[in-house]
């Protein structure tokens, strides 16, 4: 129960990594304040999750949703301890010499401005409380090419410098800033990105599966709880020492090349060696 009596917010929380972590802070004991789009599942959890988890409809994109989701927060548990800035999707996937500006500034707002403003409106209550803790999902995206659309990876980049510069302004307050970066998590993310519809998304997930044995050291994919229990590190107490940074939980996608982890595959030194030397 390391967050009991404490009062949580979470944008984006009614599936995958979101509703892992809501689940998690409703276990240890903490208050739950859910922003969301999907009215319907909020709803629907509002109904399965007892008293201790709130909802309130919520579109991120929008800045006087956000405002009116924290004062929420405030109004219904007394005040904000811990914000994990969570909310997104894929967003385009066109090339940038395709991508149009209306497209290039959703992903912004939704990815990244998001973000921001999760942080601008809920510092004021967490000040009231003498501090908090506040996480944003990055990704690996934000590190190298290859991962993701141009838009959501230059965005993810964004969240991590963001992160350091608020964690910087807020430490006078005793507000931490941290993120996290994800790598292949099992949920929807990646199906619907691609339009998939149900069927289609439990193919894309079996894949992803079967895929990560291959693409990291770690023979499997994440699961939303492998994000939950980091959101709640950098929460909890035992990180009370550490603001600015951010965790990789990829299972060691970013470690290295394939050679660098799998015994079979050659690396590169050996390539260019030789018979005579091998």
């Amino acid at each position: 129960m390391r967050f009991e009596g404490k009062t949580v917010v979470i944008t984006g929380g009614s599936s995958g990594i979101g509703r892992g972590t809501v689940d998690l802070f409703l276990r240890e004991g903490a208050a739950v304040v859910m922003g969301d789009i999907d009215s319907a599942e909020g709803t629907s959890m509002m109904a399965s999750l007892g008293d201790a988890f709130h909802f309130k409809q919520t579109d991120v994109t929008q800045e006087n949703e956000i405002t009116a989701l924290m004062d929420f927060a405030a109004e219904q548990t007394g005040g904000i301890d811990i914000v994990f800035n969570n909310a997104g999707a894929g967003g385009p996937r066109d090339a940038i010499d395709e991508i149009s500006g209306d497209d290039w500034d959703f992903a912004m707002a939704l990815l990244l401005k998001s973000v921001a403003m999760g942080i601008r409106h809920a510092a004021p209550h967490m000040k009231k409380r003498g501090g908090g803790a506040i996480i944003n999902t990055a990704s690996v995206c934000a590190f190298q090419a290859g991962f993701g659309p141009v838009a959501y990876s230059t965005a993810k980049a964004g969240v991590l410098h963001l992160t350091k510069l608020a964690a910087a302004e807020l430490a006078q307050y005793k507000i931490r800033v941290n993120a996290i970066c994800p790598g292949f998590i099992q949920t929807n993310i990646f199906a619907t990105t691609l339009g998939a519809n149900d069927a289609e998304k439990n193919q894309i997930n079996t894949a992803l599966g079967q895929v990560a044995a291959g693409v990291q050291p770690v023979a499997r994919p994440g699961v939303p709880n492998d994000i939950a229990e980091t959101v709640a590190y950098f929460a909890s107490e035992a990180a009370g020492f550490v603001t600015g940074t951010h965790l990789l939980v990829d299972g060691g996608l970013l470690v290295g090349s394939q050679a660098s982890w799998d015994p079979e595959m050659p690396g590169m030194l050996d390539a260019l060696l030789p018979e005579s030397m091998k």
